[in-house]
């Protein structure tokens, strides 16, 4: 295996941008052992500490360059949470380095207190490169290196190795109820000795409603049997259902609207390392009548919608990547498999009576309404052929796809998603828009840029926010939420598509610096959501047309000449005037 001593990326400096991945692949100029040994000889003795760009991504083994920065400056609305980093570097060994805080304090004594902020070491896992995006792939063929994603909140101190850089992330979650006002604390560093530097944040008089009000729609497929793999416990056992709540209560936070649902075994063709069963058993008895268990459905439903994710139900799929229904032969006593085509009246047979009886257990449930009947990039004949069907059974049944946009079956398609090499007909999104309709769009192993690999710039995940506004698309979506590797929290290579593309958290549960940037990015989609609307209101069209003269040059195109956080840092003090 071809392996670099650290991340193909770099270190950038502390107030400097990233290079986003589709660049630093082109311009990247990696510096040998020996450069990096004399920058080293060059730091300052004992222990180095600097605010960061939340941004850049920094090797461990390269010393940062750039200027110190002992302070960090921040704006936030009420309601928002931010980020920096905090980078610690040393030419010699540093033991049970720790990190506090104090609370902030405005001129009047109102306080911003430290329990709102929170702080985690920055690990390194293994990734590796975009090259041909899709298709199997064995990690020798390709370059691989450490990277740092994985955010580390439960360790409380660290030791630091001679010649290692070690960024920790830090947040703030600025309280809807806080009072406008400039903000200052510290954080305290304890080692041999303190360091404190200090923290300004100036809270506007502006708010974001609670994430569960958001109307960027984010949809983070959910895995439910990686977890139950991941903490070594049974397979929908209480133990399960206990270990998932902080996971689904962490991607509520993020503004997750949508529950992802599996009907059917392996709807994805088990393209996943774990298993992905069906939520509903299906059962043929000995007299040819069909038995379907809502049980665990009704159970597993009724979980996630108490952690907040409960706007929709999106069940996966009449139309699997393997037309292959497994389901349970009372006459034969075994698992059987029935494989017959799209279309045909043996498969129209066969989910006619399946969607008459759910039809009936949803609505016994109250929950037909928020329910939809999902596939994932199928084919056009493949899609006309199961709309056909789903409303011969009612005519109420809602479809959510996740593919190519296909004129032919637009209205038909309630929740549509769209690759991001397609977009919307100006005239039909806003036909969608007075309708109701959903309209995102995704990205997945075939973009090199805007993405979310474990290699891909953090700042690309802000700017699809950005970019989601400026396209007037109500959210983005994106397999998947937690689809771990073997080994999850050191490597984030798999066996098909790029390191990181199966999931955003690590198991713990963990955040990740693309994760907590996927949530800066929904919240500058409501901020500008918002503004526009005041501006309008209060026909500010000066303040109006600036902002959309910025968000008109967020076109993917765009990426191939300028950095995603180039491109940020010139428009991000728009939302804070």
């Amino acid at each position: 295996m071809k392996f670099l001593s650290t991340i193909l990326i770099l270190a950038f400096a502390f107030s400097a941008t990233a290079q986003d991945v589709s660049l630093a692949l082109q311009k990247r100029k990696l510096p040998d052992a020996e450069t990096i040994n004399q920058d080293w000889n060059k730091t300052a003795g004992g222990l180095n500490i600097s605010f960061a760009n939340s941004n850049a991504r920094f090797a461990r083994e390269v010393p940062p360059i750039g200027s110190i920065q002992n302070t960090w400056n921040a704006k936030a609305w009420k309601g928002e949470k931010i980020h920096t980093q905090l980078l610690l570097w040393t030419n010699a060994k540093k033991s049970n380095i720790s990190i506090q805080f104090s609370d902030l304090k405005d001129n009047k004594g109102n306080l911003l207190k430290k329990e709102y902020i929170t702080s985690g070491f920055v690990k390194y896992v293994i990734t590796d490169e975009f090259r041909d995006g899709c298709g199997y792939r064995k990690p020798a063929d390709f370059d691989s290196s450490y990277v740092a994603d994985l955010i580390d909140t439960k360790t409380l101190s660290i030791n630091l190795e001679v010649k290692n850089t070690q960024p920790v992330w830090l947040s703030i979650k600025v309280p809807g109820d806080t009072k406008a006002g400039n903000y200052t604390g510290t954080v305290k560093l304890k080692g041999e000795k303190e360091y404190n530097l200090t923290i300004n944040v100036e809270v506007l008089d502006k708010t974001l409603p609670a994430p569960s009000q958001w109307k960027y729609d984010l949809d983070l497929w959910q895995h439910p049997a990686a977890i139950a793999r991941a903490h070594q416990v049974k397979l929908w056992s209480d133990e399960h259902f206990a270990l998932m709540k902080p996971y689904y209560t962490m991607l509520a936070s993020a503004g997750q609207k949508t529950i992802t649902a599996s009907i059917v075994n392996e709807p994805w063709g088990h393209q996943t390392y774990d298993d992905y069963p069906s939520l509903i058993k299906w059962t043929k008895e000995k007299d040819g009548t069909w038995v379907y268990d809502y049980s665990l459905f009704d159970k597993y439903i009724t979980f996630v919608m108490t952690t907040g994710i409960n706007q929709r139900i999106n069940c996966y799929s009449m139309v699997p990547w393997k037309i292959a229904f497994s389901y349970w032969d009372e006459a034969a006593q075994k698992e059987a498999v029935f494989t017959d085509a799209i279309g045909t009246p043996e498969y129209n047979a066969f989910w006619n009576t399946m969607l008459a009886d759910f039809t009936r257990h949803l609505k016994e449930k109250n929950w037909f309404s928020k329910t939809y009947i999902a596939m994932d990039e199928r084919p056009m004949k493949a899609m006309q052929a199961v709309i056909k069907l789903l409303k011969s059974v009612d005519p109420n049944w809602k479809i959510a796809l996740a593919g190519e946009y296909h004129q032919e079956i637009e209205a038909d398609i309630d929740n549509y998603c769209i690759a991001s090499k397609w977009e919307f007909p100006t005239d039909i999104l806003q036909k969608r828009n007075r309708d109701g309709k959903i309209s995102t769009w995704y990205t997945c192993c075939t973009e090199p840029y805007p993405n979310a690999f474990s290699f891909s710039s953090p700042a690309e995940q802000v700017w699809m926010g950005w970019y989601t506004a400026n396209k007037n698309m109500d959210g983005y979506l994106r397999w998947a939420y937690n689809s771990w590797t073997k080994n999850p929290l050191t490597d984030t290579r798999f066996t098909a598509w790029p390191a990181g593309d199966t999931y955003q958290v690590y198991p713990g549960p963990l955040s990740s610096v693309r994760f907590e940037k996927l949530i800066e990015g929904g919240q500058d989609f409501e901020k500008i959501r918002q503004l526009r609307l005041l501006y309008v209101k209060n026909k500010n069209t000066v303040a109006l047309n600036e902002l959309n003269n910025a968000l008109e040059s967020f076109e993917i195109k765009t990426l191939s000449k300028i950095t995603a956080d180039e491109m940020l840092q010139g428009v991000k003090p728009l939302l804070n005037k």
